[in-house]
């Protein structure tokens, strides 16, 4: 494997970097974007039980805004709620906006390795061609056979290594944001059940834990 490495020239370095970062970007965004760590299944009820007990004071916003991305939303409404409808809705989209950012973390840098790579990749290739068509034109084409050989499977090794990267890369960048705007979609689904419940005259389904 190493021998592999070292034969497809020194742009073999940028793209093992890249693929290291990628891994960690994956592994940290699986963690992250769980959704019971996004939106922890009983938390409305939670909030809505403590807010008809009169329960939900400073402390308890606090620990809520603390507990979870969807905590810190509701928090957010609930802190603006006396406020009327218009202005705790305005809290709760500020809110989400920063939740978001913070979902969508990496995924750009993500989504830039899975387009740079192949194009390392590529630029590998047109090295290692150049190697092969410098040899021929020194030595013509009954030359040193080893070094034309050599050239051409840099120019191989690094195209391949680029795809290796870049493919799983992208398909785990569009898994990912197509991860987030289905959380983006829980979010908004709770945090309009909140302003409902809080500041509108119709029944409003809130299941208790």
């Amino acid at each position: 494997m190493f021998e592999i490495i070292v034969s497809g020239g020194i742009l073999m370095l940028p793209i093992i970097a890249s693929s290291i970062i990628a891994i960690a970007i994956i592994i940290e965004r699986f963690w992250t974007l769980k959704p019971a760590r996004i939106a922890p299944e009983h938390t409305l009820a939670d909030v809505w039980s403590k807010l008809r007990q009169g329960q939900l004071d400073a402390q308890q916003l606090r620990e809520l805004r603390q507990s979870s991305p969807l905590g810190q939303i509701l928090a957010a409404g609930l802190v603006n709620a006396k406020a009327g409808r218009s202005i705790m809705i305005e809290s709760i989209e500020l809110a989400a906006a920063h939740v978001v950012h913070d979902m969508e973390r990496y995924l750009s840098a993500l989504g830039s390795i899975a387009a740079i790579t192949p194009l390392l990749g590529l630029l590998g290739t047109v090295f290692g061609m150049i190697q092969v068509f410098g040899e021929i034109m020194t030595l013509g084409s009954n030359g040193n056979t080893a070094a034309l050989a050599g050239g051409i499977a840099q120019a191989l090794i690094t195209t391949a290594a680029g795809l290796i990267v870049g493919i799983p890369a992208m398909l785990f960048h569009r898994m990912f944001l197509r991860k987030v705007e289905s959380l983006v979609v829980d979010l908004e689904r709770e945090s309009i059940k909140l302003v409902d419940a809080l500041h509108s005259s119709r029944a409003v389904e809130v299941q208790s834990p």
